[in-house]
């Protein structure tokens, strides 16, 4: 491929690049963008253009970094456009970009006023590339056919993520997602799981990028805040699983749940729903979350043996490197010339 690729962020409430800080506060797709991107930098020219991007270049790990206008072409001749979410942005630039490769990378469900994309992406010859393979199949069910330019490529984790020895707290749960994820569930089944087992407490981290109503906070709940990659990790080591009990809002990936599984925590998930069964390493971490017993017979199991392994592991399938070659042989990129691809750990 002798061409460089641009990715296309139209979405982001602000613009970031993978220096130090610079991710704070926004979510799993910004951060995945960044990780793939550094990575693909050492075998391919990479620009990233963000429409929150007020006009600056800035350059990180090899990565360019600019604004985006939708109604202009792109000043650099890319083999490759890629577009992030907005299917509506992907078409615009293909029409600005005749013979141009373009990919149109879903990270959410389309809702039901979307259904123009199956139809504006087949017409002007768009790939799509989904997060998980279940997240492909609801999207081709969604688009009413089995359509053959829609892929998955996991979103990866870190080369470097496993357990360390850290000992576990059989006491703590960790809630580790924005709020619109359904903590206001979280919260009133951890309620009723702590009539059973009062000791137990729920450490709840949130980004911060959203804020959303909860309802009440039961007894027993820590407010832990926006923390850092390196820090929220340390809390997957302690606790005792990601409590996840939630049966309204799919994942098309959840890559918390792959982070944790990485480091020896389990997930406690709603089994069915979105990517939960095909990210959780083990097919215990899935139960029916609407049966109080079924939640506090599960916890009281791992708190009776707080060392998960094999029961929590990283699959090897999301691991960067792996998640890279992917991207590259989808690409046609050169192979890379050393396995430095550990930058964004923290």
């Amino acid at each position: 491929m002798s061409g460089g690729v641009t990715f296309i962020d139209p979405m982001a409430p602000r613009p970031y690049t993978g220096l130090p800080g610079d991710l704070a506060g926004l979510g799993g797709t910004e951060m995945t963008l960044v990780r793939i991107c550094e990575a693909l930098s050492r075998r391919l020219p990479i620009t990233v253009r963000q429409s929150a991007r007020p006009g600056s270049v800035i350059s990180s790990a090899g990565v360019r970094y600019e604004g985006f206008d939708p109604k202009r072409p792109l000043p650099e001749r890319p083999a490759a456009i890629i577009v992030v979410n907005s299917w509506k942005v992907a078409a615009k630039v293909a029409r600005l970009h005749p013979g141009t490769r373009i990919i149109l990378w879903l990270h959410g469900f389309p809702g039901r006023h979307n259904r123009g994309l199956a139809t504006a992406m087949a017409g002007a010859g768009i790939e799509i590339v989904c997060v998980s393979a279940s997240h492909a199949r609801w999207l081709r069910d969604f688009c009413g056919a089995e359509e053959q330019r829609i892929r998955h490529l996991h979103n990866p984790i870190a080369e470097a993520l496993a357990p360390d020895g850290t000992p576990r707290d059989p006491n703590l749960l960790l809630f580790a997602s924005s709020p619109h994820k359904g903590l206001d569930q979280v919260f009133r089944r951890f309620e009723t799981l702590r009539t059973r087992l009062p000791d137990l407490r729920l450490a709840v981290a949130d980004p911060g990028y959203l804020a959303w109503p909860t309802g009440p906070v039961p007894e027993g709940v820590i407010p832990i805040g926006r923390l850092g990659q390196a820090a929220l990790i340390r809390w997957m080591r302690r606790a005792l699983c990601l409590f996840y009990p939630q049966d309204r809002f799919a994942e098309t990936f959840g890559l918390v749940i792959a982070e944790a599984n990485a480091v020896g925590c389990p997930a406690l998930l709603h089994r069915g729903l979105g990517a939960n069964d095909e990210v959780a390493s083990c097919p215990s971490q899935c139960i029916d979350t609407t049966d109080p017993a079924a939640i506090a017979a599960r916890i009281a199991e791992w708190r009776a043996a707080p060392d998960h392994r094999p029961l929590a592991q990283a699959r090897p399938e999301f691991r960067l490197s792996r998640v890279v070659e992917d991207w590259a042989a989808l690409l046609g990129a050169a192979p890379a010339d050393a396995p430095e691809l550990e930058r964004l750990s923290d």
